[in-house]
């Protein structure tokens, strides 16, 4: 098991594919499909520190595209389903989100709930480039404290 994780971390750090594989982790990770691109993202920087400002802009970028590819197919699911009858929860849930506006979208880094809120957004077709505003800003924030507080839990470079 240890091999394979070595093997693992070691592909992730090759500069040929190391930040490409971080991008599309964190796209993949944006839409509704459950993966994490955390452990990417830290295992590239682990392995080449000097990535920590590459890597989590570019995990910040994939996981904005992805968050687009959801908004979209939330825009498009609504325009197929026009009509949908709400229980009361989540008409509230939809008047508050409509209250607040592309704002809502800060919460796209929040685990289980984000991914679906840029796709709701779509669906409540909030304006689409300052939803896309407020995505980056929230997901970069959170590769920016997730990234270095695990460097600081786990210091040093790891060698193989």
């Amino acid at each position: 098991m240890e091999a394979w994780i070595e093997s693992l971390l070691t592909a992730l750090a090759l500069p040929k594919f190391g930040l490409t594989t971080v991008f599309i982790v964190a796209l993949i990770s944006a839409t509704l499909l459950p993966v994490g691109s955390e452990p990417a993202v830290f295992g590239l920087v682990k392995l080449n520190p000097e990535l920590f400002w590459p890597a989590v802009l570019v995990a910040t970028a994939g996981n904005t595209v992805g968050g687009a590819i959801s908004w979209w197919m939330g825009y498009g699911a609504e325009k197929v389903y026009e009509r949908v009858k709400h229980h009361p929860f989540e008409a509230q849930a939809l008047k508050w989100l409509e209250r607040l506006g592309p704002k809502a979208c800060l919460l796209s880094w929040l685990p289980l709930v984000g991914d679906p809120l840029c796709a709701v957004a779509g669906w409540l077709r909030l304006s689409f480039w300052p939803c896309i505003v407020f995505m980056a800003i929230g997901k970069f924030g959170r590769y920016l404290v997730m990234t270095a507080g695990l460097l600081w839990f786990f210091p040093g470079q790891y060698t193989p």
